[in-house]
């Protein structure tokens, strides 16, 4: 049967005719008569007697005829035929779809830097969030300020032609509005959303509204208003322009797409280092609640603490579990622990964990690591709990800040980055 298959294309197409009219029988079982339901039964055996004794092509054909003519005669046909097989078709794929992504890969988009050098999320240039951090903690050298700005501000250069089209596929685009009329800034509106998109967002000056369409996810949140221009160009109401001024000019630095392997879970337990995916559900409500933490993420950090293990984090900003050491020949911390001990801790580059005292020397931000507030605080794991740690120590919040996550909360681990096409692309992000 199989090589009949395979050499005779009346015999293929015989096998298609019975599968597709055994369908329809069995779609209609409920409206046909009993003898149309005889009849039509009995063509396809008989098609399928003459399948299995391997007669000649010219009776296969008077099968198949016979087989035809009497589904014509009481079948019933479908309205919107072609209409209803390509839905059918949609939503095979979309069932297929949603069972690789159940079960075997989801992709996921970095929404932080918590895990940079190591997986990016989207980040901006200018970005004034750390200066206004400074002036919220009081921090901030005033005569250093407008310096700072106004260099963030001339480092950004929009290319043009093929340049432009290279530094999309490395995951850079940029957001240019120019002032159309003398006049203040009287308002940035909120970016307009439909499902997981922005349309358009709008800016109103001298009275004329100006708009950009599609604007970028920019990363991290405002901490000055949910408008995200208000913290990239120094954006603000009241401020005046001239007629051809630059109002935005961005350069945005899309996340890491990645794909998550939901499928090795299954056959084993995470380890120490790996790279987790996991539901911010999992942190306890009253924690979430605390620290302002959504309970309908995803975050993405590295497994470092196992149930039932005490931790704590020296102040050579390494950690130590059980009494012990964790170091650059740990398994998946090469990276993260091979940190020059003399060069202090930095935004986006590999500093191992920094603990509370560590964060008051190098006068980084206040909230790091309450929990861990000196290398003598060892913390102890539940027996059903983790605790991850981003490698952007110096910009992460994480379990140093909020504490274990249910192990259950688990979805996988980075598998595959494929979007953009940097050197973090593929397999081997660790």
């Amino acid at each position: 049967m199989i090589l009949d298959w395979l050499f005779s294309a009346t015999v293929r197409d015989a096998v298609a005719m019975r599968k597709q009219v055994y369908r329809f029988l069995c779609a209609q079982r409920d409206l046909l008569t009993p003898l149309a339901l005889q009849l039509v039964s009995g063509a396809l055996l008989d098609l399928q007697k003459a399948l299995n004794d391997h007669v000649d092509a010219a009776t296969l054909k008077k099968e198949m005829a016979k087989l035809e003519a009497v589904a014509n005669k009481w079948l019933k046909p479908y309205p919107h035929a072609t209409m209803r097989e390509n839905v059918e078709v949609l939503l095979v794929a979309l069932a297929v779809a949603m069972a690789i992504r159940t079960f075997f890969l989801q992709p996921f988009k970095i929404p932080t830097g918590s895990m940079q050098p190591t997986l990016y999320g989207v980040t901006s240039l200018p970005d004034f969030n750390p200066i206004y951090r400074q002036i919220q903690d009081g921090s901030a050298d005033k005569s250093k300020i407008q310096a700072e700005m106004s260099a963030q501000l001339d480092s950004v250069k929009i290319p043009a032609g093929w340049q432009r089209v290279k530094d999309w596929f490395h995951g850079t685009s940029y957001v240019h509005l120019v002032a159309q009329n003398d006049g203040e800034l009287q308002a940035v509106n909120p970016p307009v959303h439909f499902l997981i998109f922005n349309l358009k967002q709008t800016i109103v000056i001298g009275g004329v509204e100006q708009t950009i369409w599609f604007p970028p996810d920019y990363g991290e949140q405002s901490l000055v208003s949910r408008a995200a221009l208000f913290p990239r160009n120094d954006v603000l109401p009241g401020r005046y322009y001239h007629k051809g001024d630059d109002v935005v000019k961005i350069a945005v630095n899309a996340g890491d797409h990645l794909f998550v392997d939901r499928l090795s879970y299954n056959f084993r337990k995470p380890a120490r280092g790996d790279i987790i995916v996991f539901e911010t559900a999992g942190i306890p409500k009253e924690v979430r609640e605390a620290n302002k933490i959504p309970g309908d993420e995803f975050y993405i950090k590295r497994l470092v603490v196992l149930p039932n293990e005490r931790a704590s984090i020296g102040n050579d900003r390494h950690l130590v579990i059980n009494g012990q050491r964790l170091d650059a020949s740990t398994p998946h911390f090469e990276n993260v622990y091979g940190f020059d001990p003399d060069k202090p801790p930095g935004e986006s580059q590999f500093s191992g964990h920094v603990n509370g005292t560590v964060a008051r020397e190098y006068n980084l931000y206040p909230y790091l690591a309450p929990l861990f507030p000196n290398a003598d605080t060892v913390y102890t794991n539940g027996p059903d709990t983790y605790m991850a740690m981003g490698d952007n120590t110096c910009n992460s919040s994480d379990s140093r800040t909020w504490g274990t996550l249910a192990t259950s909360a688990v979805i996988g681990k980075s598998f595959f980055v494929y979007w953009p096409i940097t050197k973090r692309f593929g397999i081997g992000n660790e």
